[in-house]
């Protein structure tokens, strides 16, 4: 099948900065930015994305990259990157966020895929990529979400730039079970000491396989869990000072500096570019 970009059924004015969200499972949204759109920022999920017009750049581990139409962007959980418009006319694109443990749902306990440069021109993963953003006037859930998940994850592991003969081994069952408590214990003070006696693994080799089997450590799940349920609140109208206090923040100017370091923008300009 050839490459091939879907345009959105819905007519957009691009003369100013927006994101607009698609509905389903997983968080998708389609946006246009001229300029730089985002700081230098990290999460805890994969971004992939396709770029729709203009060029996508972005700097990833050391050096400037840069996204075509035709090519899919695979940014890894928890590496560095920031966002900008290529050329003068900016950039459209679409981008979906997919939670490891999805990922790892499908591969049962294997180490996440690595696409090493960010950027991805197999065409196998292209449209692997298409099955989740090739719709976004679609509601992408159920049956439909999970053969488009599993796609992705096995071709993710298919092209994955992780050539290593010797695989390290991972405890999935003990990882889970501490990512299934910080899940359901974001207001809990939560320890290493406590995820050991919980999953009766030690405290470090746990540490070392909750990394490599979600992506990033056991405390940035922890804030990036809160920063969603904020991000949820901001959403339907709660003010930011009320959100920070009940996602268990310190104050307003700590989840700020959360939300900036974790997004690239602020709670305020995230909220003003959603339609």
């Amino acid at each position: 099948m050839s490459k091939q970009v879907i345009q959105s059924a819905t007519a957009k004015n691009i003369g100013s900065n927006w994101i607009v969200r698609a509905p389903g499972e997983l968080e998708r949204a389609e946006a246009f930015f001229n300029g730089s759109a985002y700081a230098p920022h990290r999460h805890d999920t994969y971004a992939i994305g396709i770029t729709l017009s203009g060029k996508q750049r972005f700097n990833y581990r050391g050096e400037l990259r840069q996204n075509e139409s035709g090519q899919c962007l695979i940014i890894h959980p928890d590496e560095l990157h920031d966002g900008q418009a290529g050329t003068d006319i900016g950039m459209r694109y679409r981008v979906g966020y997919i939670d490891p443990a999805q990922i790892q749902q499908v591969l049962g306990g294997k180490a996440l895929p690595f696409i090493e440069n960010g950027i991805s021109d197999d065409p196998r993963l292209y449209q692997a990529v298409l099955g989740l953003l090739g719709e976004m006037d679609d509601d992408l859930s159920g049956l439909k979400y999970q053969d488009a998940l599993f796609d992705l994850a096995t071709t993710m592991e298919m092209v994955s730039d992780d050539k290593q003969k010797t695989k390290p081994t991972f405890d999935y069952q003990a990882a889970e079970m501490a990512r299934q408590y910080i899940a359901d214990n974001l207001k809990q003070s939560i320890s290493l000491d406590t995820l050991e006696t919980i999953t009766g693994r030690d405290r470090w080799q746990l540490s070392r396989d909750f990394r490599a089997l979600f992506g990033t450590s056991p405390y940035r799940y922890l804030i990036m869990r809160r920063l969603q349920q904020a991000r949820a609140m901001m959403t339907k109208g709660v003010q930011l000072a009320e959100v920070a206090s009940l996602c268990d923040f310190s104050d307003q100017s700590h989840m700020n500096r959360h939300f900036k370091k974790t997004y690239g923008i602020s709670p305020k300009k995230w909220l003003s570019s959603l339609y």
